[in-house]
């Protein structure tokens, strides 16, 4: 049974996902299972990611529709890469779900540092905007999909962080045109990861419905605040590399405590 204060915490976390994934986007769902585990006090490492997973999901799906509507998601290319990134991450979820608890969660440390080293050399990408699927791409990005989607499954991430320089990578499309459409393939993987932990009991449902409550009021907040920072990109970037960074080396420190 969800404690009142447990509810509170949950929708504060979801809103906190919620706002990094609008204002930064890939990368922003980081913060999601540190924040069931050690904020919100979920016990159980699996059901947190279980239940991130789907709120995670939920969010990406919010600002997918504001992005859509700007005209800047590229559908084919995202299409491609999500759908074979569903596999992937159905078959990281199998995985994740036999590994222990404890050292699942160290693991996620030691990945949240490289995602701090990724967002923190990440740079902006003017690539080719009328870049479309093609046949050259499309096996490209099926097998950039296939590998993002596992990892994603793992570790029950939304995945954002791998998703935008792979999309880069695969179409040299326009670094805010791979933000754009990386949040379909983190709605894909977040549903297909959540999917296979609530097949296995391991999500919080009522938990799950104040984070996702959270993250559409602090996504649309992001979102907003991303247009009125714009010229301030890098240093917000930099400003949540950091929280990111100490995240980790706490989450180390409790997991080899």
């Amino acid at each position: 049974m969800m404690s009142l204060a447990q509810g509170l915490l949950g929708a504060a976390s979801g809103s906190l996902v919620g706002f990094s994934l609008g204002l930064v986007g890939g990368g922003g769902s980081i913060l999601a299972v540190p924040l069931m585990v050690y904020l919100v006090g979920v016990p159980n490492a699996h059901v947190a990611i279980g239940t991130s997973s789907l709120a995670v999901a939920a969010s990406a799906a919010f600002n997918l529709i504001i992005h859509a509507r700007s005209g800047m998601v590229k559908w084919g290319c995202a299409a491609v890469l999500a759908g074979a990134g569903v596999i992937g991450a159905f078959l990281g979820s199998l995985v994740g779900k036999m590994v222990d608890g404890q050292r699942l969660l160290m693991m996620f440390a030691l990945l949240m540092l490289v995602v701090a080293v990724l967002m923190r050399r990440r740079r902006d990408h003017s690539g080719n905007q009328f870049v479309r699927l093609s046949k050259a791409n499309a096996p490209v990005l099926a097998g950039l999909g296939l590998a993002t989607g596992m990892l994603s499954g793992f570790f029950g991430i939304g995945g954002g962080f791998l998703i935008v320089p792979a999309l880069v990578f695969a179409t040299d499309m326009p670094l805010v045109y791979a933000v754009s459409s990386s949040l379909v393939a983190v709605l894909a993987f977040g549903l297909t990861t959540a999917t296979s932990y609530a097949f296995s009991g391991l999500v919080d449902w009522p938990l799950t419905a104040v984070f996702i409550a959270g993250g559409l009021v602090g996504g649309f907040a992001g979102v907003k605040s991303a247009h009125l920072l714009a010229d301030k990109r890098t240093l917000l970037n930099d400003a949540f590399v950091g929280v990111i960074s100490c995240v980790a080396i706490y989450m180390l420190i409790r997991s080899w405590m």
